[in-house]
């Protein structure tokens, strides 16, 4: 989340009027992230989150996002509401941008995750995957491997080895390594692509939010495991991977909904992936975010360290905690 266009009073008042929801009493923007401008809005009868769609969310994307959305909550997972206007409407122009109002959820995102916390999502993960068995909608990964290209040259290599020496070369070789590598034969299913500990709401050890489907899609649903691992198993700067953090979460995924064979060899590739996508996205935010925007820059060498964690273990120089766990009650292959 963060803030890149300011809504002014005249609008957030229009804005209101065509929902039944109350008056405005209070907005404040929200810093976090850097996709969209996200405001948490106070009214005369709740709290609601405010989301201006930026130009990297394509708007044709969005009944994507409030389906699938609507089908987990159906499901009864904590997933945040679109509000329909009076009309029926979800989406709605704000300040030149498409935007939606969407149901506050009580909770707090876990700052660094312990084994409980951990365990907690991975059940709910399994329980994500299992209720989106069923459904039918489909929007490409918008930050698939032929994103990442696209990513690394939109770079200028001196800028990227500004912010590490040779990283531009880094990131080449490992370019060309998914390309050869991935594994594209897995199963296929709607994920969430991007289950980062700020995208969870918590409140006494259970989850009680899961916030921005921005980049769901439909990809290997593996894949979203191994997002998860990458961005719930490290400290926030990359260093000190925790074998219970990540013991529990695999545990409690495999428990809930289970892995092949060929999935769970898979994970150290897919999760070298993952790192190699969020290192390229940070670093070009690094280089491309103005500096007057409200934004909380995020550090691209926090998931260089962690790609370098899971290279360790394709080269045999690391054990390999998704397969160091007990296998029971798995799928069949």
């Amino acid at each position: 989340m963060a803030v890149y266009t300011h809504v002014s009073p005249d609008d957030l008042a229009a804005l209101l009027a065509r929902y039944d929801v109350g008056a405005p009493r209070a907005c404040k923007g929200i810093a976090e992230g850097v996709e969209n401008s996200n405001f948490l809005v106070e009214t005369s009868k709740d709290r609601f989150i405010l989301t201006l769609y930026e130009n990297r969310v394509d708007a044709g994307d969005l009944p994507f996002f409030i389906d699938l959305v609507g089908h987990l909550a159906a499901a009864d997972l904590p997933v945040p509401a679109f509000i329909p206007d009076r009309e029926g409407r979800f989406v709605q122009p704000v300040a030149g941008r498409p935007a939606a109002l969407i149901a506050f959820l009580n909770g707090i995102s876990p700052d660094r995750p312990d084994a409980a916390q951990a365990a907690a999502i991975g059940k709910a993960l399994a329980r994500m995957h299992a209720a989106l068995a069923d459904f039918e909608g489909s929007r490409p990964n918008s930050m698939n491997r032929r994103a990442w290209r696209v990513l690394a040259e939109r770079c200028d290599a001196a800028d990227l080895n500004a912010i590490r020496p040779g990283l531009a070369k880094r990131i080449d070789e490992e370019l060309d390594l998914a390309d050869r590598s991935w594994p594209d034969t897995l199963p296929h299913a709607p994920i969430h692509a991007d289950l980062f500990p700020d995208n969870v709401l918590m409140l006494d050890g259970e989850v009680t939010g899961i916030i921005d489907f921005y980049f769901a899609c439909r990809d290997i649903r593996v894949y979203d495991l191994a997002v998860t691992h990458a961005a719930w198993c490290f400290a926030p700067d990359g260093m000190g991977f925790d074998e219970t953090v990540s013991e529990a979460l695999i545990t409690a995924y495999r428990t809930g909904f289970g892995l092949t064979g060929e999935e769970q060899t898979a994970l150290p590739m897919l999760a070298r992936g993952a790192c190699l996508r969020f290192l390229l996205t940070r670093a070009h935010d690094w280089i491309a975010t103005p500096p007057d925007a409200l934004v909380t820059r995020k550090d691209p060498l926090a998931f260089l360290r962690r790609l370098d964690f899971y290279r360790a273990i394709m080269d045999g120089e690391a054990v390999d905690p998704f397969a160091a766990n007990n296998f029971s009650g798995d799928r069949s292959t």
